[in-house]
């Protein structure tokens, strides 16, 4: 286990914005984490995980110790004919994952293609995307509780999950270090095709009976469609969450536009698209010096480069205000700010 001080975050988050954490570990072994845990308990330092660095801000220094996370592996727990259930260490890349699953002809992912991070960071979330959540597939997620160095398991209905949260986001919080998650996958396709934007792309495609390839293949296409590659335009995708708002509030606003997207929720409520609103208020290619909206996704914050992550989280401030304001929505974040 190697320790390092005052280490240089930018080529650790998908923004690109610089900050300095007060400690840096990587990861590479179970046992590296408890040795960390170990000597945690004479320095008393915040011990704080980080994947892939996708749904981050860093709006200045950490005094932490950041751990980066190495932790790789696949293999098959158990298989019959029409199902296989997956042991994989939080350390894999998430896309990654899904090819392999598709590779294999394990089916259920092909829709979570290409989101960025990786897979310790998808029960955390619960990720999802055209009409798919994780959530349905995991099984387990193990841990390393931060505290004790002891390892534990919980079980997807020990985990309440819902809209892109998870007991992770709450009990859990900044306690524990996700080492590998179960997930159980069909060997007989379901596709799942519900999303206008991907039966468009199918569409464009002449695909009319598709499988779980031809949708994992349109969802990469719709997604570099829209969204920048942050090895080019530093941004962690979807900055907002879709909010869910009483269908009252949705007939209001039915009043003065009669495009408004919106999509099922519990009863009572309906799920808005947060990008339309953004767009609609007029931020989509809004742009401030090195930082701004995207000019293709409205949903989609960006550093052009040297940008800085306050004026980044200053930015979404003013944009939470102007919706509120305008339509009476009030959106949150997704992006967790540091």
């Amino acid at each position: 286990m190697e320790l390092k001080r005052n280490i240089e975050l930018k080529g650790y988050n998908t923004f690109g914005v610089s900050a300095k954490a007060s400690l840096l570990t990587q990861i590479w072994r179970i046992d590296d984490l408890q040795k960390v845990i170990e000597k945690n308990k004479a320095l008393h330092m915040e011990i704080y995980p980080l994947g892939g660095g996708s749904n981050i801000l860093l709006t200045g220094d950490i005094d932490k110790w950041v751990l980066i996370n190495h932790l790789k592996g696949i293999s098959i727990i158990s298989e019959n004919d029409k199902e296989v259930t997956l042991e994989v260490m939080s350390g894999e890349n998430w896309h990654e994952f899904v090819l392999y699953t598709l590779e294999n002809k394990y089916f259920g992912l092909e829709n979570l293609s290409l989101i960025p991070g990786l897979v310790g960071a998808a029960p955390i979330q619960n990720i999802g995307a055209y009409g798919v959540e994780v959530k349905d597939f995991i099984q387990s997620v193990e841990y390393v509780d931060l505290k004790t160095g002891d390892i534990k398991k919980l079980v997807n209905a020990d985990m309440h999950f819902d809209y892109r949260h998870s007991i992770f986001k709450k009990e859990l919080k900044g306690k524990v270090f996700i080492t590998s998650v179960e997930f159980k996958l069909h060997k007989d396709p379901k596709v799942n095709v519900q999303y206008k934007a991907l039966i468009e792309e199918l569409e464009a495609r002449s695909i009319k009976n598709p499988g779980p390839k031809d949708i994992s293949d349109a969802v990469i296409a719709v997604r570099r469609s829209k969204l920048p590659d942050p090895a080019i335009i530093g941004n962690s995708g979807s900055f907002f969450k879709n909010p869910v708002v009483d269908n009252s509030l949705l007939e209001n606003l039915e009043k003065k536009f009669e495009d408004v997207p919106h999509y099922p929720a519990e009863p009572g409520k309906v799920k808005l698209a947060a990008g339309w609103l953004i767009e609609k208020a007029g931020w989509k290619g809004f742009r401030d010096g090195a930082i701004g909206v995207h000019e293709k996704q409205a949903l989609v914050l960006v550093n052009y480069g040297g940008g800085k992550g306050s004026d980044i989280k200053t930015l979404s401030d003013k944009i939470i205000a102007d919706i509120k304001n305008k339509y009476g929505v009030v959106l949150e974040r997704e992006v967790n700010i540091l």
